[in-house]
């Protein structure tokens, strides 16, 4: 029955990842250093973590089929911005949002731990403010700066995300906090 189970689920991951883009091996990050809870079978920890993978896809290259392959249909952000609606949508209107400002928007995975259902991930968002953030206008600057983020995994999806920002120093980035 295990093996059934398992033939079954990685039928299910791959018809997810159906809809994403053809090099999806390739620009699923990897976390420069990762941690993971020895309870945990192999199956177990590569589960959560390909879930995590894609949604990190998805904020490196804003392709949305990477975000509908990780977040599951009832997806719950427990700290939702104001004004940005719950549930998959919430996380496309973000990253649109910010590409706006921000085109070449890349993350990379400083690291990640996965124990029990979560994968947390200490993230790295890098690009330059090229575009247009609310009435400012890019001139091209660097933007750097990192993010937490905690992610529920049940069933291959994510579930939830609690995550925290340094909007501080991206609005200072951006110029719309003044240093």
């Amino acid at each position: 029955m295990k093996t059934v189970n398992r033939v079954l689920a990685t039928l299910a991951s791959l018809a997810v990842l159906a809809g994403a883009p053809a090099r999806a091996a390739d620009e699923l990050p990897q976390p420069k250093k990762l941690t993971v809870d020895r309870g945990l079978s192999r199956e177990q920890a590569q589960s959560l973590l390909q879930a995590a993978r894609r949604y990190y896809a998805f904020w490196n290259t804003g392709e949305e089929a990477y975000a509908k392959a990780a977040l599951a249909e009832d997806f719950v952000d427990l700290n939702l911005p104001e004004g940005r609606p719950q549930g998959p949508t919430g996380p496309l209107v973000a990253s649109r949002t910010f590409r706006k400002a921000v085109p070449d928007l890349k993350v990379s995975v400083e690291e990640a731990w996965v124990a029990g259902d979560q994968v947390v991930g200490r993230l790295h968002f890098t690009g330059h403010f090229s575009g247009q953030f609310g009435e400012l206008h890019g001139d091209g600057r660097v933007i750097q700066f990192d993010a937490v983020d905690i992610y529920t995994v049940k069933n291959g999806r994510i579930a939830t995300n609690w995550h925290l920002e340094d909007n501080l120093t991206l609005l200072k980035q951006l110029g719309v906090v003044k240093p």
